[in-house]
């Protein structure tokens, strides 16, 4: 059973910044070094977007100095935080389509994993679109899957999820996405953005969502301010990718790791 880690809003930061008192670049470390302890024949690791805060040179050069002690494939998004030119300037092997948007397509045996760039606008618009060239390429892919399952990656969920503030800053055209990714029934979207473990369903598309190695969002449906934010564990995202669709896990780092029994004992 293939399986694939998915981390989303990792936020790094410049040495020496926090975000709500936390250090981005740590928790990414270690959120990332137990996934890969724990699933070392995870065959990929996919960052859904938000790699930086700010998206300055400098914040990539720290992750790219992560990534380089990295097992395994990555794949990389991008997300309302990132800067698109610069990310590239360190990251220059990205998968990129022919109009330089990040977004790429990996086939597998039974599934078609299809990866967008969501950025739109310059840093500090936080809502994210699909342009008409990002659009075609997304329904050109989708044609592409013959008997493969889909499964599209997006950083900017493409549907409301009740939690205001960051509903206000969503995928503006989301709802000409889910109708393109409608037809295709064993689909599969996933997305970031929000800081949440949240799934569901929009337009006959299903979807999960998944939390952040660092802080996380709150369960606000009132308040229309989307920085609200808590120091909650960190998490990654596991796949397993079975022949007939695909399985969705989220773990917690950071709390603890005890197994226990129902007699009240530990497990050995």
């Amino acid at each position: 059973m293939t399986k694939i880690i998915v981390m989303t809003d990792i936020h790094i930061t410049s040495e020496g910044d926090q975000i709500i008192g936390l250090d981005p670049l740590e928790r990414f470390q270690t959120v990332r070094d137990v996934a890969q302890r724990d699933h070392p024949d995870a065959s990929l690791m996919i960052l859904m977007g938000d790699l930086t805060h700010h998206g300055k040179l400098d914040q990539y050069q720290r992750l790219e100095g992560i990534l380089s002690t990295q097992s395994g494939r990555t794949f990389l998004m991008l997300g309302n935080h990132d800067v698109r030119d610069t990310f590239r300037e360190i990251f220059a092997d990205t998968a990129t389509d022919r109009d330089g948007f990040v977004q790429g397509i990996i086939d597998l045996p039974q599934h078609q994993l299809i990866m967008l760039d969501t950025k739109d606008g310059p840093f500090g618009h936080h809502a994210g679109r699909l342009c008409d060239k990002r659009l075609a390429w997304l329904k050109e892919a989708l044609t592409t899957t013959g008997d493969r399952i889909p499964l599209v990656f997006m950083h900017h969920p493409p549907f409301k999820t009740g939690i205001i503030g960051m509903d206000n800053i969503n995928l503006e055209n989301g709802d000409a996405v889910l109708d393109m990714i409608a037809p295709y029934k064993s689909a599969h979207l996933f997305c970031g953005h929000i800081h949440r473990t949240i799934s569901g369903s929009t337009r006959g598309v299903a979807w999960t969502m998944f939390k952040s190695p660092c802080h996380q969002g709150v369960l606000d449906f009132t308040d229309p301010d989307s920085s609200l934010s808590v120091d909650e564990a960190g998490s990654y995202g596991l796949l397993l990718l079975t022949p007939d669709g695909v399985v969705a896990h989220s773990q917690d780092v950071g709390i603890s790791q005890e197994i226990w029994r129902d007699t009240g004992s530990k497990s050995d």
